[in-house]
């Protein structure tokens, strides 16, 4: 899914194309993509596009008369932007915008319909789909203390909780997590003032870091290529591979649709933690530590 740093690079993108456009069409090819009615997805066309913003890791444009087209792009949403006699990607495009400044596709790959597209009217209407997360890195030390703490959660639960945190997912909790050197299952409670500190600074370095370097790979333009899972990441979708810190081979836990990546020997003081599927089944071959392991 799309991540705060993802979301933010097509935002800037978003803003250099469509910022006071003005939307002359919307085509919906997969009527399912529409989750509203009241207003009328009708109201939205002939409006100027006067802001473009992130809330969370769904993209709104705001539009004259108090209406806000909110895009939630999911697991496998992207957007393109497409040349003056382009197609739209043939079975993969949920819809098109049409503005007065060119084309907007918007896209999902796979079978599962998960992206979203909604018209709503007024800020209030807007806040009903905020989950009310805040930016880590609008956050002083002692505010991201006080709703890390708010509950006894693991880690990467609470980084993860967009009732708290805003726009971090399952990689960049990976990267912060072990940017900080702590444990993914480590419970916010229990955590010290320095190990806090250092996942505050950690959280805002690692998603600044991501954000610079996605713009410079997109060169201004559309991002080509978004995706979980990249060559520079240090331990996220790194499973068996080398921590670029301390040579351990990094680990996972898998749970649901997803995995947790981290290194033992940086994190979890050598520990390897039970994973559900491995665990279960290996039950005394299971390693109990990196050493064990290697």
């Amino acid at each position: 899914m799309p991540e705060l740093p993802d979301v933010t690079i097509y935002c800037d993108a978003l803003a250099r194309h469509v910022l006071h456009a003005t939307l002359a069409r919307i085509d919906l090819s997969n009527p399912f993509v529409l989750r509203t009615a009241v207003p009328p997805i009708g109201e939205a066309l002939g409006r100027e596009v006067i802001e473009v913003r992130r809330l969370g890791k769904r993209i709104v444009l705001g539009l004259t008369g108090e209406l806000f087209l909110v895009i939630h792009l999911m697991i496998a949403g992207r957007l393109r932007w497409l040349d003056e006699k382009a197609k739209p990607p043939g079975r993969i495009t949920l819809a098109v915008l049409t503005f007065s400044t060119g084309r907007l596709a918007f896209t999902e790959a796979g079978t599962k319909r998960r992206a979203s597209l909604h018209l709503v009217h007024g800020e209030e209407a807007l806040a009903a789909l905020d989950a009310g997360g805040v930016d880590v890195r609008m956050l002083s030390l002692d505010a991201f203390s006080e709703r890390l703490v708010s509950a006894n959660h693991t880690l990467k639960r609470a980084l993860t909780d967009p009732r708290l945190f805003s726009g971090i997912g399952n990689a960049y909790s990976d990267e912060i997590l072990h940017r900080a050197r702590l444990s993914p299952i480590a419970l916010t409670q229990k955590l010290g003032p320095a190990d806090i500190a250092r996942l505050h600074e950690a959280a805002g370095d690692v998603l600044n870091e991501w954000i610079e370097r996605l713009r410079q790979e997109s060169g201004g333009d559309f991002p080509n290529k978004v995706t979980a899972f990249r060559p520079e990441m240090a331990v996220h979708g790194k499973f068996g591979a080398p921590c670029p810190v301390c040579g351990a081979p990094v680990q996972r836990i898998v749970y649901a649709e997803n995995e947790c990546n981290y290194c033992a020997r940086c994190q979890t003081g050598g520990v390897v933690l039970a994973d559900r599927a491995l665990s279960r089944l290996l039950h005394k071959s299971w390693p109990r530590s990196i050493d064990a392991l290697e």
